[in-house]
């Protein structure tokens, strides 16, 4: 089977990003498209380079799972090691999984493939498809959450900082990717942020980027926010919250805080 070296590079680029975006959205991990393509360019590298350091059996595998570590380091965002772990394990299992799925269909389809070295290579290009699967769905996901954007993601919220609480109007904003170490930051109002802490003395930053140019704002960590919708309240713990450079009335709320 004759193998062309820029398929090679593009279905792995393919193969890998797929396996690192399923990574982030099953962890949660805050990192952004670009930092996943870099990852994937470096493991589509890697994929192409492997086989001529000649390794097999045990090595072959161990050097692999060693390039998916490094791999996963460098396509996340990551707060503290547990995150890091979690990411890597993801990527490696969603990893072992597809392999063993292309597996069974190739041999029940009678496709021809080469198998060594954690690597599988076929007559059929499987990665190009799923990425612009991927790129589909994704997509189509941006469309439905613009177009479904109501005022049911009004909540009310009451904050708990600094020995002080207050109540602030709320909603969840699918447009909010602002995350601090990993952690998913809750934008609030610079007035009740004034209430709960000292701005003066917040030394935590994060940038953020507005249609208006990039700012870092200020990020505090609340004790505890509950988020009253109807008769339902829901408790979180240890949320991150960061103060509005721009005058608004309401907290714009990261989904991703009710996953943590």
């Amino acid at each position: 089977m004759q193998v062309y070296i820029e398929l090679a590079v593009l279905e792995n680029f393919c193969m890998d990003f797929t396996l690192l975006y399923a990574a982030k959205v099953v962890c949660g991990n805050g990192a952004r498209l670009w930092r996943l393509a870099a990852g994937a360019a470096a493991g589509a590298a890697f994929a192409v380079v492997f086989p001529l350091f000649g390794l097999d059996g045990g090595w072959a595998v161990s050097v692999k799972i060693a390039a998916g570590l490094i791999l996963c380091l460098a396509a996340g965002r990551f707060g503290s090691v547990k995150s890091y772990v979690k990411f890597t394990a993801a990527f490696l299992i969603f990893s072992a999984v597809l392999a063993g799925a292309l597996i069974g269909i190739f041999s029940l389809a009678g496709v021809e493939y080469i198998e060594g070295g954690g690597f599988i290579i076929s007559s059929v290009p499987i990665g190009i498809p799923l990425f612009f699967s991927l790129l589909l769905i994704l997509g189509a996901k941006a469309i439905y959450k613009r177009l479904a954007r109501t005022p049911k993601n009004s909540v009310k919220c009451r904050i708990y900082a600094g020995g002080s609480q207050v109540e602030v109007n709320g909603f969840f904003d699918s447009g909010n990717k602002v995350f601090h170490f990993g952690k998913p930051v809750s934008v609030i109002p610079r007035n009740v942020a004034e209430k709960l802490a000292d701005l003066s003395r917040i030394k935590d930053g994060v940038k953020i980027h507005t249609v208006a140019g990039s700012k870092t704002i200020k990020v505090f960590t609340a004790e505890k926010l509950e988020i009253i919708s109807g008769e339902k309240t829901q408790t979180l713990k240890g949320v991150k919250l960061g103060v509005s450079p721009a005058r608004i009335d309401r907290a714009v709320l990261n989904p991703r805080i009710m996953e943590e």
